[in-house]
């Protein structure tokens, strides 16, 4: 029996789907869901939605989402190990899911915020981003 091709990120129902299932896996990670949960004690009643608007302003152009990021990470207790994890559970959570361009898109924005977070942590952190720390 021929499965049914997966169909793109189209609507804000998919979206939603997208960040529900995405941050279920999140929070099952053994690596990120302290961080979430413990360091960063995310309301998730209110990050849920928040994370709906972000996507779908950056998939779907609704321009929902006016916020800042980047600074809510900034002095998170993470590192380039934490958003290769990241990265690898919401581009499974994607292949799952949806196939198309605007799915195409989804996980080359997500490898982008990816980069540019680790990077402006590790600076932030004292060490460059992709050098490993030496501590004696």
């Amino acid at each position: 029996m021929m499965e049914k091709p997966l169909a793109d990120i189209t609507s804000e129902a998919d979206i939603k789907h997208l960040v529900d299932s995405f941050y279920n896996k999140v929070n099952q990670d053994v690596l990120l869901a302290p961080i979430f949960n413990d360091h960063a004690r995310v309301n998730w009643e209110k990050h849920l939605p928040i994370m709906y608007q972000f996507w779908s302003s950056m998939l779907l152009g609704t321009y929902t989402y006016a916020g800042q990021p980047f600074p809510k990470h900034a002095f998170l207790p993470v590192n380039e190990l934490h958003f290769d994890q990241w990265l690898l559970l919401f581009n499974q959570t994607v292949i799952e899911n949806f196939s198309g361009p605007i799915a195409d898109e989804a996980k080359l924005r997500a490898a982008n915020i990816a980069r540019i977070f680790s990077n402006k942590i590790a600076i932030i952190q004292g060490h460059q981003p992709g050098i490993p720390t030496i501590t004696h």
